[in-house]
């Protein structure tokens, strides 16, 4: 609250250009520059530290809103308490970064997966191991969301799905290149996966057959690398390296609309090595409360584009490369982090940021909101998390 009240006496208008912040970005060529820079300011309210490399992971417990898992470089998954970053257990015996971690629908049980492809489930009242089980390099893991069962995509292009503890499994087996993303739809009897020939398929999860197969014209030219549903299910979008987010029927399989951008050359962030003129779809999600998409691209757009005329509706500009978004459950507010270590909050019906919060030394690599849209908890290649507070009392 204290911070919300602090939050009040501030004038975010004249942030939205971002302009002294580009400035800033602009002349710090050495990486030590550019973590002053970002160390200057912290409004974060709790900081978990028991990392010792990047902290590439986080998910929030659904139930109560009161636990965080993290997974890092340093091969270790942490259980711990938003409230003040007290460590509950540590998900051990994991050789390899920890990359995909979650908590079962009713919070009873925390999966944690490494890039080697070892996947382990823990029971969190009793903190113990319930389940192991090891597939091929991973590439993504997601729980049912409504039932005790986990489901992963794995470099093979093989996605898994295990019933929880029993460890009965089913596979659904894809083209033989990676299955890059995958989520589970509302419905829970329906998966999309994307695929790194660009192709896309529905399984039905039940018979493991699919349903559509998403190919050629109607697939992406490049690697999927991300895919999203609406709340009902019935529309799935799909991000890829090609710049394209489509938008498609899933009861038909059939490509609705594709949006694209105009790309902006990216300016490249100190310290790094990329191809500048690269850019590619990183996150997209659908808002609850209006018809609209939000797309985020590596160049440092946020697209809001309108789904009733399927045009573009906003720009939203950032510095530097979008890592993910997340639109809040019940408003139309869209959350952004990015390359920057900032996350940024945006009203997706006028495009302006609402607010802006930092603390992070590097960039930022994950993040969580919980439910009733007031805590947001980072994760960053600083080797830290954090806990920000970002209730406002006018929304």
């Amino acid at each position: 609250d204290d911070l919300a009240d602090e939050m009040e006496d501030v004038d975010f208008d004249d942030e939205g250009a971002d302009e002294p912040d580009a400035e800033a970005w602009d002349t710090e060529e050495d990486d030590e520059g550019v973590e002053d820079g970002m160390e200057a300011q912290d409004d974060s309210e709790v900081t978990f530290a028991l990392h010792s490399a990047s902290v590439f992971c986080v998910s929030l417990d659904p139930k109560t809103n009161t636990l965080a898992v993290t997974g890092g470089e340093d091969d270790k998954a942490f259980v711990w308490r938003l409230s003040d970053g007290e460590l509950l257990f540590e998900c051990s015996g994991h050789k390899d970064s920890v990359t995909c971690t979650g908590f079962s629908h009713d919070s009873v049980f925390v999966a944690t997966g490494d890039m080697s492809g070892l996947i382990k489930v823990w029971r969190v009242d009793s903190k113990e191991e319930v389940w192991s089980f090891e597939v091929g390099d991973l590439e993504w893991m997601e729980w049912h969301p409504q039932a005790h069962v986990l489901l992963a995509g794995t470099a093979d292009g093989n996605s898994w799905m295990w019933k929880i503890p029993s460890g009965d499994c089913k596979t659904f087996q894809g083209p033989s290149c990676p299955a890059t993303c995958g989520r589970i739809l509302p419905d829970g009897k329906r998966a999309v996966v994307g695929y790194e020939d660009g192709t896309m398929r529905i399984w039905d999860l039940k018979q493991g057959t699919s349903l559509h197969v998403l190919k050629g014209q109607d697939g992406h030219q490049d690697p999927l690398t991300c895919v999203a549903s609406n709340q009902d299910g019935s529309l799935i979008l799909s991000g890829s390296v090609d710049c394209h987010a489509k938008l498609i029927n899933s009861a038909t399989g059939k490509v609705v609309c594709v949006f694209k951008v105009d790309s902006i050359a990216p300016k490249t962030p100190a310290g790094e090595g990329e191809e500048p003129e690269s850019n590619s779809v990183e996150s997209l999600g659908f808002c609850n409360v209006m018809p609209l998409a939000a797309v985020g691209y590596l160049d440092g757009t946020l697209a809001i584009y309108d789904l009733t005329t399927q045009s573009l509706r906003h720009k939203c500009q950032h510095e530097s490369g979008i890592v993910q978004l997340l639109w809040e459950e019940s408003s139309a507010v869209v959350y952004t982090c990015s390359l920057d270590g900032a996350v940024r909050l945006w009203d997706a019906r006028s495009g302006k940021m609402i607010s802006e919060y930092r603390g992070h030394a590097a960039e930022i690599l994950d993040f969580a909101v919980n439910k009733d849209a007031s805590i947001v908890v980072t994760t960053s290649g600083d080797h830290q998390a954090k806990v920000f507070c970002v209730q406002r009392p006018d929304r």
